[in-house]
């Protein structure tokens, strides 16, 4: 019993004082985060950060300050038809598509900080599972 209160005395045991508390030490083994690597040189730009309000026009009006815009696209959601906060740009040149990164990249458009950058070629999907198509297929 008196070994019991003297463990009692001495305050919480040292995995209670872990479980609670406030201070945070990741452990030794995990693997530290990687930088994600840039794209190659594009005429295509990828541009996240947007605004719900940002239309594909403003998009390309912005843009088609630093060169000539092909195209500008806003990805919208199906259902609600807002922007789901990224889309795409296409420059005639890759000179422009450089000047609209420098140009808009950590800038305000809507109100919004948005980011620029080229955009990555689109990765093929995988092969379909047991021979069988997806569902809700595009095919």
């Amino acid at each position: 019993m008196a070994l019991t209160l003297r463990a009692a005395a001495a305050g919480p045991s040292r995995g209670l004082r872990r479980l609670f508390s406030t201070s945070f030490i990741p452990p030794m083994n995990s693997p530290a985060p990687q930088a994600r690597e840039k794209a190659e040189p594009s005429t295509n730009l990828f541009v996240s950060g947007l605004s719900k309000r940002t239309t594909s026009e403003k998009l390309q009006e912005a843009f088609s300050q630093f060169g000539e815009v092909v195209h500008a696209r806003v990805v919208t959601d199906r259902v609600s038809g807002y922007s789901k906060g990224f889309g795409f740009v296409r420059y005639t040149t890759l000179e422009d598509a450089g000047k609209g990164i420098e140009g808009m990249d950590g800038k305000f458009l809507d109100g919004w900080v948005i980011f620029a950058e080229y955009a990555r070629p689109r990765q093929p999907p995988p092969p379909p599972e047991n021979n069988m198509s997806p569902p809700y297929s595009r095919y």
